[in-house]
């Protein structure tokens, strides 16, 4: 077994429902599968004393979890007052309305399409619910949509699929940039650097302790793999399909059509910048 200090980010190791800092609190969703890993994990997240409580990515339309993210939340005499989303894919976004509906809460979303109610999310956005304090951070890449919420409280952030809890995350061109998610994992770095942050709060997978190493094995990461792209290319595999047989050979290949959708983001990436052929005259 390996040791959890030594992998990037230092996880914590099994996903499990309940605290992971003084003021978040995981429910994991039963949706398991080799793109949600351990399934969407659900984030409770209130003030110490407080009988209010935000809910972060309520997951699928699954009517047992979204009752077990109420019955968490009232066992420890809370009311959920608010749900976020921290983009809108089905595995973290689905159950949404019907949570509303459960909770008589409001949804709030950068996509207005996610909302329900008047008020969405936007950078700079500091958001308050019974003394708790998250301040929203814009995080485009993964989709054009993501977000990610700073508990400063705890030194925490959590990251929706922008990183998660093991392994690395799919940039899903079209609607995902390259360019930008390199910029939001920039700018998650700085939270590391000048905010204190240290907790990765990640919507699958495990709590990670070291959120700057996390940050920066991302950014390597994703370094490497344009190294690898843009030798494959060179090489004369210039499909998306051909590129990701070669570079992404030793993932099992029921990953390989999520592969695809990067190895695009990052051609379109490389072509941008003159480093292919195939970008604007």
């Amino acid at each position: 077994m390996s040791d959890a200090a030594a992998l990037p980010g230092q996880p914590r190791g099994l996903v499990t429902s309940g605290p992971a800092t003084a003021r978040a609190v995981n429910v994991l969703a039963p949706n398991a599968s080799a793109m949600t890993l351990d399934g969407t994990n659900t984030w409770l997240v209130s003030e110490p004393g407080s009988d209010l409580a935000v809910v972060i990515d309520p997951g699928p339309l699954d009517e047992a979890h979204l009752r077990a993210v109420v019955a968490t939340a009232e066992r420890a005499g809370k009311r959920v007052a608010l749900t976020l989303l921290t983009h809108g894919h089905p595995d973290h976004a689905e159950g949404a309305g019907r949570f509303a509906e459960l909770t008589g809460t409001k949804v709030r979303a950068l996509d207005p399409a996610l909302r329900l109610g008047d008020e969405g999310l936007a950078a700079g956005d500091v958001i308050r619910t019974g003394g708790l304090e998250l301040r929203v951070v814009p995080t485009p890449g993964h989709t054009s949509d993501s977000l990610c919420f700073h508990l400063p409280a705890d030194r925490a952030v959590l990251t929706g699929d922008t990183i998660l809890g093991r392994g690395t995350t799919v940039v899903a061109h079209p609607d995902g940039r390259l360019g930008d998610y390199l910029d939001s994992l920039r700018r998650l770095r700085s939270l590391t650097v000048d905010d204190g942050v240290h907790t990765v709060l990640p919507g699958h997978g495990p709590v990670l302790d070291d959120a700057q190493g996390a940050v920066e094995y991302y950014l390597a990461h994703r370094a490497h793999r344009l190294a690898q792209v843009e030798t494959a290319v060179e090489n004369g595999f210039t499909t998306p399909e051909a590129v990701v047989a070669q570079v992404y050979a030793d993932v099992d290949r029921s990953l390989w059509p999520a592969a695809q959708w990067s190895v695009e983001a990052q051609l379109e990436y490389l072509q941008d910048h003159g480093l292919i052929p195939g970008g604007p005259e």
